[in-house]
Parts: C-alpha cells; structure tokens; sequence
C-alpha cells in the first residue's frame, strides 16, 4: 500500500465524508470512523478501489473504447469538461437530458442539428436570413451547445459510464444499468454502491476532492493509451 497516495488522498480531503445519519448501507465498510459526527473513509480500501477503477479504465483505453463523464454538480462543472476534453472524451456537466444514453436515437438527432446550424454559422450561410432570425438562430445554437455540446463527438453509445456522485446523477444511473453500461464512480457515504460496477468510496463534493481523483483516472486512461 502507497503512503504517498494515501497522504495525497489526505491532502485534498478524501477521507471527509457526511454524517453517520446520511449514509447509505452500502458504504458500511468503508468507514474508518467519525470525527465531530463527520464519518471518516478508510483510505487504504480507498486505495484500492482506486486501483481496480485505474486497471478497468486501463483496459477500456487499450480497446480504443468511450468512456462519458458526468457531473452536474457546482463543485464538478470545470473539472469535468477539462479533463474529459484532454483526452477528448464526452462530458455532461450541465444538465442530465433524459434519454441520453436509453433514446440516443433521439439525442444524436439534436446533435446533428446542432453540428448542422454551426457549420453554416461559419461558412456565413446564415446572413442571408433576417436579423430576428439569426438572433433565433444564435439562441438555439446557444441552448443546443448547453444541452449536448459535451457529447458531440460521441458516435455511438460510450463503453462506460463515469459519474461523480451518483446519487445526484440517478437518472444517469438508470439509463446506463438500462443498457448495460458499466458504471465507474465517486460515491461518498450517502450513495448506493450496489447500482454502480466500480466506485471510488471518498469524498465527492470538495473541489480538490473531485479533481484529484478524475485526474488519477484519466492519467490512468491517458498512460495506457500511450503504450
């Protein structure tokens, strides 16, 4: 067991997680302990997790395979986009659209529209309409670019799933078990872990938090790529 990951994990308040009146069953083992009613993560097996997440998300990148990010959370918004965009994987961190993954269909449709009015934005083919029209135009794309501009690139339906906080993120949650994607997560102590394949048992709401360990699985995903 690495004390440096351990001591890294410590650094940006991994261990916190809520109180023992918030915690859901599944997150038993996991707790170390309590300090001032906050339940305290045991971060070696916080280690380990990690572990198998960084090995299955390893694999997932020596396949070539998707992997979409999600947190829509205030405290997951830009580290979300700014790593999933560094190895040029799709994001949500907006707004969950309902039939994202279970009608994608649907949702590549309003994609395609969105990839259409923006090319023609810059190719100038929209000055032949009234000044209303582009203003109209200029909304949608603005409302379009909101909505889906995270998954443009996404072709098809990813290999997998990886969410921060997916007790926030359930709909995701359902729509992904839906169609049998697996689902990697950051779940503190108030998440079901019995919905999610693999999970990271740690703190899911502190900025610092949640950056680290989307950073640890993207270098994970980034290093076997490279190989």
């Amino acid at each position: 067991m690495s004390n440096t990951i351990i001591d890294k994990m410590l650094a940006v308040g991994a261990h916190f997680g809520y109180r023992k009146s918030r915690r859901d069953p599944s997150m038993k083992d996991f707790i170390f302990g309590a300090k001032n009613k906050t339940e305290i993560f045991d971060l070696e097996k916080t280690s380990k997790k990690l572990d198998s997440v960084k090995d299955f998300v390893s694999k997932l990148a020596t396949e070539g395979k998707v992997i979409l990010f999600v947190g829509t959370k205030a405290e997951a918004k830009k580290t979300i986009k700014e790593f999933a965009e560094s190895i040029s994987m799709p994001y949500v961190n907006e707004r969950w659209i309902g039939g994202t993954i279970t009608n994608f269909s649907e949702i590549k449709k309003r994609i395609s529209r969105l990839l259409d009015i923006v090319e023609k934005k810059e190719k100038g083919e929209l000055a032949k309409y009234t000044k209303k029209e582009q203003m109209l135009m200029d909304r949608e794309i603005e409302k379009l670019r909101k909505n889906f501009g995270g998954i443009s690139i996404m072709k098809d339906l990813p290999a997998a799933i990886f969410i921060v906080d997916p007790r926030k993120e359930s709909t995701a949650v359902v729509e992904a078990k839906r169609k049998s994607i697996p689902i990697i997560a950051l779940a503190s102590n108030d998440c079901n872990v019995k919905d999610v394949d693999y999970f990271i048992p740690a703190n899911d709401s502190a900025i610092n938090s949640i950056k680290f360990f989307v950073s640890e699985v993207v270098e994970a995903y980034k290093n076997a790529r490279a190989k």
